[in-house]
């Protein structure tokens, strides 16, 4: 139970510290050498959370269905006027789609279709 608790409070703080980083408008190589965290160890708990999140989508059925993947969704910022993106669509191929606040159906549509379908 100990070492389970243990494993829960490294989770929530390295998940803090992943969206400290994403928030910083860093680099992660930047952002590490800043609070002195190895790189190796910031990736490694990134892609074990983020695997852990699709997991968990997976049994309750949110999943890709048919995929065997999970979409993602990131929201890159929540205080008004400090990033141009108000969310960040990260595709299947792992690209990334910044999509600004007020952007206009149209043209939503027309970037989604140039993406291609099976991407999102």
């Amino acid at each position: 139970m100990a070492r389970q608790q243990r494993d829960i409070e490294k989770e929530r703080y390295w998940a803090k510290i992943i969206r400290e980083a994403a928030r910083s408008g860093k680099s992660m190589r930047e952002f590490c050498a800043q609070r002195k965290l190895k790189e190796s160890q910031f990736y490694w708990w990134q892609r074990k959370l983020r695997e852990q999140r699709e997991d968990r989508a997976l049994r309750r059925g949110d999943g890709a269905k048919g995929r065997g993947e999970a979409a993602t969704f990131a929201l890159v910022s929540d205080a008004p006027g400090s990033l141009d993106a108000g969310i960040e669509l990260v595709l299947a191929d792992g690209r990334r789609v910044r999509i600004s606040r007020g952007v206009d159906e149209e043209t939503l549509r027309t970037v989604l279709s140039a993406v291609g379908p099976g991407s999102c």
